[in-house]
């Protein structure tokens, strides 16, 4: 925005334009003339400034962090002031621009992989989600999403705590769009206003038909600062597919999520448990970086507590945006 003191600066000559003009003997035309000019001119470079504001808007991004912090049984830890933690990037420590802990809604787009891998798996894929949604608060809200060869919104963010009734229609369908349906998700929690976001993904990790790359559905993830929660589906034992599951503990361990490595029973109980418990309790811990090259390069974080017996586990990192 213009200052004051700018606006009076350029409304001046503005105003003493038309007065010159007469004094000098000048035709009304003309001194009309000079107004006019003189007007466009302190538009122009009104909206030039507003323009340059916008730039340093840009320059000056927050990066966001959602923490969670757990104590030696994995059991998150309340009451950490902000002095409690440190933040570093490529190393160097940086400076906490804001810090919050109180309770806050999450929004949560939930993946369900229908494609033919999970042909004997898909009304265990079902379980799992509405398990999860019966672990939201009042406050919190959920997408639905379905994926195969292409990515499909079955429902949009909701308070609802049942699956759509296309879900129970789903049939399973060849090949696997895992980073896709992960990249749709990740734009589509950018657009939310709540500040704790999740993508809960139900698969067995098989990717094989994305247009995206893993890269780049992680990158739109971080981006919207939404943490990956991937639970493998597959069936467990030697047989599991070691490739599936190395793709599910990525998008998670690089976001701060957790990998569920069971599909039902206890495990998973307990992980949705944990996993709802910590969304509606994170840190939220924000700072600008010092470096503010837009090299689009990976820029790695850490976060250090102030405590020896907690550990915090947040995004790895992010990539600066590019100019």
């Amino acid at each position: 925005m213009i200052s004051a003191q700018s606006k009076l600066r350029f409304l001046f000559p503005i105003l003493l334009a038309p007065c010159v003009a007469l004094l000098l003997g000048f035709p009304a035309g003309h001194a009309r003339s000079t107004y006019s000019n003189a007007r466009a001119s302190f538009l122009k470079d009104s909206w030039t400034r507003d323009q340059d504001d916008d730039v340093v808007r840009v320059n000056t991004d927050l990066v966001v962090l959602n923490a969670t912090v757990l104590d030696k049984n994995g059991k998150f830890v309340p009451g950490l002031k902000r002095n409690d933690f440190k933040i570093f990037e490529d190393g160097a420590e940086q400076k906490l621009a804001t810090f919050t802990a109180e309770e806050t809604p999450f929004a949560a787009a939930i993946l369900i992989d229908t494609s033919g891998s999970m042909e004997t798996r898909l009304s265990l894929g079902r379980s799992a989600a509405l398990r999860f949604l019966d672990g939201l608060r009042e406050e919190d809200v959920a997408a639905i999403y379905n994926f195969d060869t292409k990515v499909e919104q079955m429902q949009d963010f909701s308070p609802g705590r049942d699956l759509p009734a296309r879900a129970y229609g789903l049939r399973t369908k060849t090949m696997t769009a895992l980073n896709d349906a992960v990249l749709r998700a990740a734009d589509d929690l950018a657009k939310r206003n709540e500040k704790r976001r999740a993508i809960l993904v139900l698969s067995d990790g098989g990717e094989n038909f994305s247009r995206a790359s893993s890269d780049k559905a992680l990158d739109h993830a971080l981006q919207a600062g939404a943490t990956i929660y991937a639970v493998n589906m597959s069936d467990t034992g030697p047989g599991r597919d070691i490739a599936g599951s190395g793709i599910l503990k990525n998008l998670a361990e690089k976001s701060g999520g957790r990998y569920v490595a069971s599909p039902g029973g206890q495990e998973l109980r307990d992980s949705f448990a944990a996993i709802a418990e910590e969304l509606g309790h994170q840190y939220t811990l924000a700072y600008r970086p010092l470096n503010n090259a837009r090299d689009g390069r990976w820029r790695a974080i850490q976060v250090k507590p102030g405590r020896a017996d907690v550990t915090v586990r947040t995004r790895k990192g992010y990539r600066a945006p590019k100019s």
